[in-house]
């Protein structure tokens, strides 16, 4: 199914900025109630809540680079890719609605993440999963958004590729 016009694009502002506003209030709430490297117990140790400031991208990778660099790769070139992807998703007229969703995730996870970087020079993080094998590095509300579009553009493609090759034997 398609949108068309203006209820397409209303949609599509609608679902970048609840991905935005959930995102900064939570980490809103973050910055006013929770102490750097303070660690709060929410699920049974599963998950907790420990508030860190990423001057770095994933995992902080890249939090040691020169100003300049780190600027540049961290904010000019996010600022760029999102812009483009923003673009595209409105201009493509024959998305399917779900990609348009997932990208919309994305961006929008991408757009919290940037605006931290911009007004307070670095992310706050402050989720951590802990289910004993598997572990999380400390991420945001950004970072689940950006995760769940990438989720469901790589699924849908191993779907779609599922169904073509079904339709070749």
């Amino acid at each position: 199914m398609k949108l068309k016009g203006f209820f397409r694009n209303l949609m599509i502002v609608f679902i970048l900025v609840l991905n935005f506003s959930c995102d900064q209030i939570t980490k809103t709430i973050v910055r006013k109630t929770v102490a750097e490297y303070e660690i709060i117990p929410l699920i049974d140790g599963y998950l907790t809540l420990t508030k860190v400031e990423n001057t770095g991208a994933f995992l902080s990778a890249g939090s040691s680079l020169p100003y300049f660099i780190r600027f540049l790769v961290l904010t000019l070139l996010p600022i760029v890719f999102l812009s483009y992807g923003l673009y595209l998703i409105i201009r493509k007229k024959e998305l399917p609605q779900i990609l348009i969703i997932a990208w919309c995730f994305v961006i929008g996870g991408g757009i919290g993440n940037l605006y931290d970087r911009i007004v307070h020079g670095s992310v706050t993080d402050f989720l951590h999963l802990d289910l004993g094998l598997f572990q999380t590095g400390i991420f945001n509300m950004a970072d689940v958004s950006i995760m769940t579009g990438m989720f469901i553009i790589i699924w849908r493609q191993f779907l779609i590729g599922i169904n073509q090759n079904s339709k070749g034997d």
